[in-house]
């Protein structure tokens, strides 16, 4: 299995959600899309074996891959909306206040570059009520950046994605969906997966601020997200544009049951209804 399959407990949610035993969650035949992108799923400079399937979240997605030669491309829908079958919001949940915003972040291979200081100027100048910042791993490791925000907010993380199997919050996307049905909005400076995540969780999106940079990035493929997306740009957008606009990119109405997951991630030999752990 691909190690970027557990980014972020995805293996392991997929795992629960099929009826099997979640810390270890077996093999996956093929390659789950770790993260919203704008190609064909794969993260930038995945090795990939020809003929191998990709599972990708959306039907968008999946013909960006056809026409890159991908052919193997599956849609199942993103694994954060198989999380919220597995956690429905509770009736009597409390009144949800504030922002939630996510800086754009770097990672091990590429730093963002930014004024964040600025950032958070605008920022309070824009959200109504309290701001909680949500903080990268990467950024929240550097205490320069960590701080910039602190005096400012209340500040989270939601845990490290993992890497070569190691090191991974399996409940990293518990935790966001936790923090994101806390609040009423939630933003960021770069439209992601965690704009969509918020989406899916009920709150009202928003993308405005510095985009900020990272290093070496392919600023052809950052001007084409802001164009070709307009209706999840700005700091007060129309929901009902821009909340199925979101869903779509998650794959919202293609989630598979747990057979049918079973059966296109090759998990079926590893499935017995006397032993799962969640109806089938």
């Amino acid at each position: 299995m691909h190690h970027a399959n557990h980014f972020y407990g995805h293996a392991h949610i997929l795992a629960e959600y099929c009826g099997l035993d979640p810390e270890h969650p077996p093999r996956i035949e093929g390659y789950v899309q770790h993260g919203w992108n704008v190609v064909d799923g794969l993260g930038l400079g995945t090795p990939y074996v020809p003929g191998r399937p990709i599972f990708v979240y959306s039907e968008r997605t999946r013909r960006r891959a056809w026409s890159m030669g991908r052919r193997q491309a599956t849609v199942i829908g993103a694994p954060f909306l198989y999380l919220l079958a597995l956690r429905p919001e509770a009736p009597d949940a409390p009144p949800r206040e504030g922002t939630i915003y996510y800086p754009f972040h770097g990672w091990e291979k590429q730093q963002v570059l930014g004024d964040h200081q600025r950032q958070v100027d605008e920022i309070l100048e824009t959200e109504p009520g309290p701001v909680t910042f949500c903080l990268y791993w990467n950024e929240y490791r550097n205490d320069q950046v960590r701080t910039a925000y602190e005096a400012y907010g209340r500040v989270v993380c939601h845990g490290y994605r993992g890497q070569h199997w190691l090191d991974t919050d399996r409940h990293f996307l518990d935790k966001q969906l936790a923090e994101m049905r806390r609040h009423r909005r939630v933003a960021s400076n770069r439209l992601s997966s965690a704009i969509f995540h918020g989406v899916a969780a009920g709150c009202e999106p928003a993308v405005y601020g510095d985009p900020m940079q990272l290093d070496r990035e392919d600023q052809p493929t950052a001007e084409r997200i802001r164009r070709d997306w307009p209706e999840l740009h700005g700091k007060q957008l129309d929901l009902a544009v821009a909340r199925p606009s979101a869903l779509a990119e998650l794959g919202d109405g293609f989630v598979a049951s747990p057979a049918e997951l079973r059966a296109m991630l090759g998990w079926t030999k590893h499935y017995s209804p006397q032993t799962a752990r969640v109806p089938a």
